[in-house]
């Protein structure tokens, strides 16, 4: 299911300019703009900022790189014999999605705070995700667990530092 699902997206890389640079974008480049949307947008809400900063180092840094280092999986431009669209170290595992784990965690912050900016947040996330199966670089199961730690892992934050804060 999963090669399917990624020869489905992934078979339109390649094929039109404008739709290649659009998942460049997204892939590589629409993270930094969330980031500086979440310091642009919540400035003086410090606590916003720590949260969503807290979230997403967790899953990124600790829960993913323990599960990669616990099941390391091929990327799927080395297993397919195919060129992906942006440059990626191929002896890195692909799953869980580093990229899916950390910006989804801001977006589900952001989203606790803010509904609508964090379906913003989200939207983006989830277009960063699809274009990096695009480009050649994810499986669609890594941004899927991915997604999961993000938000587990927001929502976990969310609530010790709620209690920390309530017991104080």
């Amino acid at each position: 299911m999963d090669l399917y699902i990624f020869n489905l997206i992934n078979q339109f890389a390649g094929r039109w300019p404008g739709l290649d640079g659009l998942a460049i974008f997204f892939a590589k480049y629409s993270g930094y703009v969330l980031v500086v949307f979440l310091f642009i947008l919540f400035c003086r809400k410090w606590k916003i900022i720590a949260q969503a900063s807290i979230a997403a180092i967790l899953s990124r840094l600790v829960i993913a790189n323990i599960i990669r280092w616990i099941f390391p999986r091929v990327r799927p431009f080395v297993e397919n014999h195919i060129t992906p669209l942006i440059s990626q170290s191929a002896s890195e595992p692909s799953f869980p999605s580093g990229h899916a784990a950390f910006y989804f965690a801001l977006a589900a912050v952001v989203y606790f705070y803010n509904k609508k900016i964090g379906i913003l947040f989200f939207a983006v996330s989830f277009l960063m995700s699809i274009a990096r199966v695009f480009v050649g670089v994810h499986w669609p199961s890594d941004i899927l667990a991915g997604t999961l730690i993000g938000i587990i892992s927001a929502r976990f934050v969310a609530k010790v530092l709620r209690e920390r804060v309530e017991l104080s």
